[in-house]
């Protein structure tokens, strides 16, 4: 389960990147299953798109063919497609594993709170998708933001629940979640939060481009602090909504995730959990890279997505050695 949430970040963010959210006007839980199947359903579903003010403000003025529309719309259809799909893969084993009585004592409740997070997901979804198809050319980068954040909270929790049951199986003890890993994760999530507002504001770019440009890393625009950020609403506006203030608090933040991180491995390899320990170390050290080789390309997508995904993978393994430290031995 953890492994297809990982590949739903994955599409969202092709999704995203390649603007296609809003490409599927309705909500459909069950028709919406089978793409458009004749002309004129596809003609059908581009009129919808054509009231969205993403077509009349962008795509239309730029020439949008119909041919061009159907990309779009397969990356949001399989987006929900996937969504669809692990809402299955995990009710289903869930219903029957209960039936069975093979659920162990004390996990129903985890394990029901895990679907509902599932289903407020993709509520949250769809909350998303109507910012985009009424009120703007894009998606609400906050509603982004809560979007993928629920992802990545469901993803912390498949994990450490998989590592409490694989440690049920050794005949061992729950973990617990340590004051120190506590602290840790929360960074992260602030960090995480932080990059999907980066995406939702297309702020990667804000910094400028070119490979191996100082002025774009580690400067911003040739300035450590970038210039114009508007303060104009006050600061915590500015936070969560002016690009270049969000794009400079993403890259800066970073670095005092990655001090947590060698802090958190060191403690892991000296109790013995190197696997662990080099886990994070790998995640974190390639996740950087990726951070900066997106700017320097000017967003492009594969680097884009490859960062997304293994941010998705440095949740993962921090959770992991969150698990690991909160062991009772």
């Amino acid at each position: 389960m953890a492994a297809l949430v990982v590949a739903i970040v994955v599409v969202g963010g092709i999704t995203r990147l390649t603007e296609s959210g809003v490409s599927i006007t309705e909500w459909k839980p069950v028709a919406g299953v089978l793409p458009p199947l004749s002309a004129a359903q596809w003609q059908a579903e581009f009129e919808a798109y054509r009231q969205t003010p993403q077509y009349i403000q962008i795509n239309g003025p730029a020439g949008m063919t119909l041919a061009t529309y159907k990309f779009i719309f397969f990356w949001e259809w399989v987006h929900r497609l996937l969504a669809r799909g692990i809402g299955l893969a995990f009710a289903a084993p869930l219903a029957w594993f209960w039936i069975k009585g093979r659920i162990p004592a004390g996990y129903k409740p985890r394990l029901v709170a895990l679907l509902a997070l599932g289903a407020l997901q993709g509520a949250v979804g769809w909350w998303m998708v109507k910012s985009g198809i009424s009120n703007d050319v894009k998606v609400s980068h906050l509603r982004l933001a809560t979007h993928l954040g629920i992802a990545l909270f469901t993803l912390a929790g498949l994990v450490w629940t998989a590592l409490d049951l694989r440690a049920l199986a050794r005949g061992e003890a729950r973990s617990r979640l340590t004051g120190f890993a506590a602290m840790v994760l929360a960074a992260l999530a602030i960090q995480l939060v932080i990059g999907a507002l980066v995406a939702g504001l297309r702020a990667g770019a804000s910094a400028g481009g070119g490979w191996f440009n100082p002025d774009a890393w580690p400067l911003m625009q040739g300035r450590l602090f970038p210039d114009g950020v508007d303060w104009s609403a006050g600061a915590l506006q500015a936070a969560v909504g002016d690009p270049l203030l969000v794009h400079f608090l993403h890259r800066w933040w970073a670095w005092l995730i990655v001090a947590l991180l060698v802090i958190m491995a060191r403690s892991l390899r000296q109790v013995g959990a190197q696997p662990a320990s080099q886990a994070i170390h790998a995640a974190f050290g390639t996740q950087i890279l990726l951070g900066i080789a997106t700017v320097y390309s000017g967003v492009a997508l594969w680097i884009a997505v490859l960062h997304q995904l293994v941010g998705a993978m440095l949740l993962a393994s921090t959770v992991w050695g969150g698990h690991v430290l909160g062991q009772r031995r």
